[in-house]
């Protein structure tokens, strides 16, 4: 047989296409029922099989004007439907003069028998005819039959129209916290890079030059032990031991500050206060002839990582009893305020040597050191450590100073709530 298949879904089309062909039948297509009458205009087919819902002319208008039309009056003609299924559609397709109606999806041998089955029917039966007694009922039940899956069809496109805007808004959403996401992330690690290359700039002349020295050194002490055995060299050996002492504890730094960016943070009540005093008592054992003259009030107690946090008032109180040892006596001030909101801000004071403001953040570099090393000993990874801790506390480390009139470094912790655990 020659078929015309009537869908507007290219796909549905395809399928049952490739069916029927397998049958050993000729098929063509249209993609409405405006389509389906001029290929029918044309002859040479001997049944159709169509859906309903299209556009431009449905199955049902289809139908009618087949029946209605003499030449093709006989025709069979199956409709073969997902979207009509109710005792009134099907009443629609008998008064429209349908031969089968067919839900999909079917059996090719399904629609096959049905298709026979019309061509064996009487012409007379087939169809409504043309008086008047029939065509308004039928158009009227047509019509409303239409309306109904056309508003339920509407209705679903809307569903579907506001499922996708919302789709399409948490998908924005997303988009823009990956990219915010990226450019954090891209930004962080343009800081560790340059922090990276930095530390490794400054971390090779801070290794080098002592090591260099006990080379000299002990370069010296052969020479002397080969041309004079008796000569004196203790004050060449202080010095590599010297020497030894600064990479020794160069390296013990770095090993600090690298562990301090991995350890997890374990977070409890910490009393500041009894803290502090622990720390002051370990100084005090170092500071030798130095004058201090501890000043303390009496500190909040916060949440915190107890020994990340002894770290670095361990780092600034040594920094404050180092730069103001040049003082007749070292005055040292330890208090705290009230900052932005709930946070807590520890300060600590000195009247030491200071610095130039204009680079105070130079001062939180790896091995930066705004003094030199002549003058005051360190690796320069002390702040750059406790800046790190108080970072990971959700906290800010800021200085304030004047060359010649001391340095106060202040620390902002947050409220205990807005730490993680």
């Amino acid at each position: 047989m020659n078929l015309l298949i009537v869908d507007d879904y290219p796909a549905n089309r395809k399928l049952l296409r490739v069916a029927l062909e397998a049958q050993r039948h000729e098929v063509c297509e249209a993609s409405n029922g405006i389509e389906a009458l001029q290929r029918l205009e044309g002859g040479a087919v001997d049944a159709v099989i169509s859906d309903i819902l299209m556009p431009g002319m449905d199955g049902f208008r289809l139908c009618l004007e087949v029946r209605r039309n003499e030449s093709l009056r006989s025709l069979p003609l199956v409709l073969y439907t997902s979207t009509y299924n109710s005792p009134s559609d099907r009443f629609v397709a008998e008064s429209v003069g349908a031969d089968a109606y067919i839900i999909k999806p079917a059996l090719t041998s399904t629609i096959l028998e049905a298709i026979a089955a019309a061509r064996q029917r009487p012409h007379s039966t087939r169809g409504p005819s043309d008086g008047p007694h029939v065509h308004p009922e039928v158009l009227e039940q047509y019509n409303a039959a239409l309306v109904r899956k056309l508003e339920g069809r509407n209705t679903e496109l809307q569903q579907a129209l506001g499922g996708l805007a919302e789709a399409h808004d948490q998908m924005q959403q997303l988009n823009r916290a990956l990219e915010n996401r990226y450019t954090q992330r891209a930004a962080e690690l343009d800081a560790a890079n340059g922090e990276l290359e930095s530390f490794c700039r400054a971390l090779s002349t801070d290794l080098m030059t002592p090591i260099r020295s006990i080379q000299t050194l002990a370069q010296s002490l052969l020479e002397d032990r080969r041309s004079d055995p008796g000569k004196d060299a203790e004050d060449r050996l202080s010095r590599i031991l010297a020497c030894s002492r600064h990479v020794d504890a160069t390296i013990r730094t770095l090993l600090e500050f690298s562990r301090s960016g991995n350890v997890a943070l374990r977070m409890e009540e910490v009393d500041l206060g009894i803290l502090l005093d622990g720390v002051i008592e370990e100084l005090q054992a170092q500071v030798g002839d130095q004058i201090v003259d501890w000043r303390c009030e009496r500190l909040p107690v916060v949440r915190a990582d107890s020994a990340l946090m002894r770290r670095v008032f361990l780092h600034l109180l040594s920094n404050a009893l180092k730069f103001s040892r040049t003082r007749p006596v070292s005055v040292i001030e330890i208090g705290h305020r009230a900052g932005r909101g709930d946070e807590t801000v520890i300060y600590i004071k000195d009247n030491g040597v200071g610095f130039d403001q204009a680079r105070a953040k130079e001062l939180f570099g790896v091995c930066r050191r705004l003094h030199g090393a002549e003058g005051f000993e360190g690796a320069g990874l002390g702040l750059a450590n406790a800046q790190r801790i108080i970072s990971r506390h959700g906290g800010v480390i800021w200085v304030a100073a004047a060359r010649d009139r001391g340095a106060t470094f202040f620390v902002s912790l947050r409220p205990t709530d807005a730490l993680a655990p």
